[in-house]
């Protein structure tokens, strides 16, 4: 007979690893890339000891010279407050009374739960990664529509439906009617959100929407990174040169050139050695069409966790 106690069990022994699993180098080729460890974990921050520069004990002379001074590595401390991505299921007394007799069913209804709640969890997590650790997904724009549960937003990217949201007011106050609603339906072409509450009167521009309870709760994502913040990972931008990273606007559409000048100004600057891409999928098109315009063959390769992807010059 199914219990709470063996469906706690279950959870634990037969579903825990298999969710950080697929968490670890499930999510996206980038977050594979990306080396983990918990050695620079103390408490609730990481720390980071990062060497910038060369060692500066170097020098030419003759050979009855004295040797040159010593003047060790530079390093600075990045720091960072752990973050949580929480996942909540909930089986109702019905639906686990009318499986108590069967435990296939119990397991179908417990899976169909899971897998739902894993790919919520890959896809939230993958947005994080390409954000800026404010967990702001859309902010809404004019509204011309006189339906009161729908709002027209600057961007459906990071939104989806059956996410549960937060929402605030341009003066940061949290907005108590829709805050905790769930999207509905989106209409992706107009960009116009349907909620699962209904406002007194039409939104207009300026309400900021996030996933429920991620509001500056996080990851430092690859936008803080190239973004122009005062800080970054406890330091001050315009105290360490190297936390500005290189950026250029390139008009039109992608080139070639203007992807090797990237890479050459990194190896130039930095000394190190580009091993990974991360491009939109419109630059990706662009990157297509260019060399099937030019008649060069597509190369691809396989990344880390099975992930197939276009090559540029081995990279």
């Amino acid at each position: 007979m199914v219990t709470l106690s063996n469906a706690d069990k279950a959870l634990k022994t037969f579903y825990l690893g298999v969710l950080a699993d697929q968490l670890n180098v499930g999510v996206n080729p980038l977050l594979a890339k990306i080396g983990q460890t918990t050695a620079d974990v103390w408490g609730k921050e990481v720390k980071k000891l990062a060497p910038y520069g060369i060692n500066g004990g170097i020098g030419s002379g003759a050979e009855n010279d004295n040797l040159p001074a010593s003047a060790g590595n530079n390093y600075v401390q990045f720091t960072l407050a752990l973050k949580n991505l929480f996942g909540k299921i909930e089986l109702s007394d019905k639906a686990i009374r009318a499986s108590q007799n069967s435990a296939g069913a119990f397991v179908n209804l417990l899976n169909a739960e899971m897998d739902g709640l894993l790919k919520a969890s890959k896809f939230n997590f993958g947005r994080m990664l390409y954000g800026d650790g404010s967990g702001l997904v859309a902010t809404t724009v004019t509204n011309t529509g006189s339906t009161y549960n729908q709002v027209t937003v600057d961007s459906i990217k990071g939104l989806v439906e059956g996410m549960t949201i937060d929402m605030y007011a341009s003066n940061n106050t949290k907005d108590t009617t829709f805050s905790g609603a769930r999207i509905v339906a989106i209409d992706r072409a107009n960009k116009i959100v349907t909620l699962s509450v209904t406002a007194q009167s039409a939104y207009g521009s300026g309400y900021k929407i996030y996933v429920q309870g991620s509001k500056d709760n996080e990851i430092t994502g690859l936008e803080a990174i190239f973004g122009t913040g005062t800080y970054l990972y406890g330091l001050t931008r315009a105290d360490y040169a190297f936390l500005n990273p290189y950026k250029k606007t390139v008009q039109g559409t992608v080139s070639i050139s203007a992807m090797q000048d990237a890479i050459d100004a990194v190896e130039e600057n930095a000394g190190s050695k580009i091993d990974f891409i991360v491009a939109s999928y419109e630059v990706r098109k662009q990157y297509v069409d260019f060399l099937a315009k030019n008649r060069t063959n597509v190369d691809y390769l396989t990344l880390d966790g099975g992930y197939k992807a276009l090559a540029y010059s081995g990279i």
